[in-house]
């Protein structure tokens, strides 16, 4: 079962300011007045309280005069208080929540009982859970290679109609229209429809990192595989290395691998001085001595960056499965009493009888220090590898630097001998050979150094085909496809019902498009082609009262709730300022919208919950006896009270 919004409370920015807006769950809540009293703050206010990653509430009265936001949120024997301070300082959102579970018709705790302690991912987790969503489950993301856990601020998508969205011909869904989420829409709405099986979502998860696993190994291999030992390359080395007189000719027609690579070594090291090369050769070998050294302390220096790479991987996987376990139990900031001090046979959190409630609770209470044990350990290693990690690298660079310097002087001074001395031929090509030498036996010091990578490509490519097997007979695109066309139904109805241009098409919801399309006998006529405020005011409450009846009808994991922000405002010029008036016409297009909503709200009996904001006022029984507030300026109401606006400028 999932939740209906009690209250919204705000908290001014002085000591004792509160201002509770109570809503009915189960029906229909309008919050009447005039422009800029407040009214759409209210949806800002839920969207924000419910784990929005930025600021929505617009500048004005309520940013100026409120520190603190919050919600009651209830579903059947059951009440979570959630608040959630404004920005402070330069800071452009709050990321600690307070999150409280109360007692049924518990009133909001003053401000100063409230503590701010709940990270935002740890307070989204929680209301994903108190939502009913499985947070296990994880869904393809569409048009990018990784996948989504649906949460409450997907939910939201479904739920959530402002001003801008409520009649707007291109954007059906809450926040369609900011970067990437028509994608994640896309993703999720088969989940949030049921079409998804969580056994299957598994698998294609299983899946997805089985593939990406194996191109990881894929890419891995491939150097491995390009530096295989080519003993012919070697020998042919050996025996150019003979020709020009860096060997003695070879007593053993058939060496090892291993005396191979001795031998290329000893080639690479020849400095045998000529009778005219006497004096030059002394500096040479000093700079083929420091290069060989720094060749070894350069092949040292990857293995330990190697090592200590490794070791933050490991740290940071154990970190985050820590901190997910962590915020599984973070749940424990519920239990406000102290174990101590309580009676052993009476539950801390609803004050039920239950035998040894005390040693569950000191047990999870333990469980918990001991896992922020482990991950302040953790916490303070990472930081010490990376600066090794740093370190390392640095002197890897710098060993890089002196092996370049140090073959500019080796250059310079073979430069220096031919251009004196006249280098022979042999000792050009004997230099030649020991370059190519040098060159294999850097590739091979590098296979050596480079920390093997197991060949499991057979083994992933088993499990692959075994997954691939399991999700061939899947009909998740089938179910969606039938879902679809019932809810198709439902809006072609409630399309019907409101006399909407078109409605006498059949009317389908569109994921791919995320529109509702009418299919006439010319073709579809989408959303956006459609004239007129009144028919996207229309197919936008048809298309959510819809899927709100589906979604309860079938137990989906969505709030039982929407909110929507003067769905009036087709019937109004745009620059409409005075009395909410409406010609008679317009008035009876609008109580067809409330009498729509009216009938969902009778079919789903008490499992569904309406808010709508409204500039209209109308006396009409399907309107006038839902109004829970009248905010105008004639009796000084609004969302914040006149008295904290003069308190503030006193």
């Amino acid at each position: 079962m999932t939740f209906q919004i009690r209250a919204v409370t705000i908290y001014g920015k002085k000591a004792g300011q509160v201002r509770t807006v109570p809503f009915e769950p189960g029906t229909l809540n309008i919050v009447t007045g005039d422009s800029r009293r407040g009214k759409s703050a209210l949806l800002t206010i839920i969207d924000y309280c419910l784990g929005s990653s930025g600021y929505p509430v617009k500048a004005g009265a309520v940013r100026d005069y409120v520190s603190a936001y919050a919600l009651t949120l209830v579903k059947p024997d059951q009440q979570l208080f959630i608040a959630r301070r404004a920005p402070e300082g330069k800071a452009a959102v709050s990321t600690v929540l307070c999150i409280l579970s109360q007692a049924p018709g518990t009133s909001p705790p003053p401000l100063q009982d409230l503590a701010f302690s709940t990270p935002l991912d740890a307070a989204k987790d929680m209301l994903s859970d108190f939502c009913g969503i499985d947070r296990t489950v994880r869904v393809p993301a569409v048009g990018r290679a990784q996948t989504i856990a649906p949460s409450i601020r997907h939910a939201l998508f479904f739920c959530l109609q402002a001003q801008n969205e409520v009649a707007n011909p291109d954007l059906l869904f809450h926040s369609q229209g900011e970067e990437w989420r028509p994608n994640t829409i896309r993703g999720v709405i088969p989940y949030f429809l049921g079409a998804v099986d969580p056994e299957q979502a598994l698998r294609r998860n299983r899946l997805r990192l089985l593939r990406r696993d194996l191109s990881d190994l894929e890419t891995a291999l491939a150097p491995t595989r390009n530096l295989d030992p080519a003993t012919g390359q070697a020998r042919a080395l050996l025996t150019e290395a003979v020709e020009a007189h860096l060997l003695a000719p070879l007593t053993d027609p058939e060496p090892s691998a291993g005396d191979v690579l001795d031998l290329l070594r000893q080639a690479l090291n020849h400095t045998g001085p000529s009778p005219e090369q006497d004096n030059g050769e002394e500096p040479l070998s000093a700079l083929t001595a420091r290069r060989n050294e720094l060749r070894a302390l350069h092949g040292q220096t990857r293995v330990r960056i190697a090592d200590l790479k490794r070791a933050l991987a490991e740290n940071t996987d154990f970190t985050a499965l820590a901190t997910e376990q962590r915020a599984r139990l973070v749940s424990l900031g519920l239990l406000r009493r102290d174990p101590e001090a309580s009676s052993a046979t009476h539950c801390p959190v609803c004050d039920s009888t239950l035998p040894s409630a005390n040693d569950t609770v000191t047990a999870l209470i333990r469980d918990l220090a001991h896992l922020n044990g482990d991950l302040q350990v953790i916490g303070s290693d990472t930081p010490a590898i990376q600066r090794l990690i740093s370190q390392e690298e640095a002197r890897l660079q710098e060993v890089r630097s002196a092996l370049a310097r140090n073959q500019e002087e080796i250059s310079e001074v073979n430069a220096g001998m031919r251009a004196l001395q006249q280098e022979p031929d042999d000792a050009r090509r004997a230099a030649m050979v020991q370059g190519r030498i040098s060159l294999y036996l850097d590739t091979t010091a590098h296979r050596t150094v480079t920390p093997q990578v197991e060949d499991r490509r057979e083994e992933l490519r088993q499990q692959i085909a075994d997954l691939e097997e399991l999700l061939s007979d899947d009909t998740q695109s089938e179910r969606l496809a039938s879902y679809l066309s019932l809810i198709s139904q439902k809006i072609t109805n409630k399309a019907a019902a409101l006399s909407l241009e078109h409605s006498k098409n059949p009317i389908r919801l569109d994921v791919n498009r995320l529109t509702v399309i009418a299919d006439k006998a010319n073709g579809p006529l989408p959303l956006p082609e459609m004239g007129s405020g009144e028919n996207h005011l229309g197919y936008h409450v048809a298309a959510m009262l819809s899927l709100h009846e589906w979604f309860t009808e079938h137990r989906a994991p969505v709030p039982r709730l929407l909110v929507l922000d003067q769905p009036s405002q087709v019937f109004f010029p745009p620059d409409h300022t005075g009395e909410a008036i409406l010609g008679a016409n317009d008035r009876h297009k609008l109580l067809n919208i409330f009498q729509a909503i009216h009938q969902t709200l009778r079919l789903l009996e008490g499992d569904f919950q309406v808010i709508v904001m409204e500039h209209a006022d109308m006396d009409h029984p399907d309107f006038g006896p839902y109004v829970k507030q009248r905010w105008r300026y004639d009796t000084d109401q609004a969302l914040v009270p006149a008295d904290w606006i003069e308190e503030e400028a006193e």
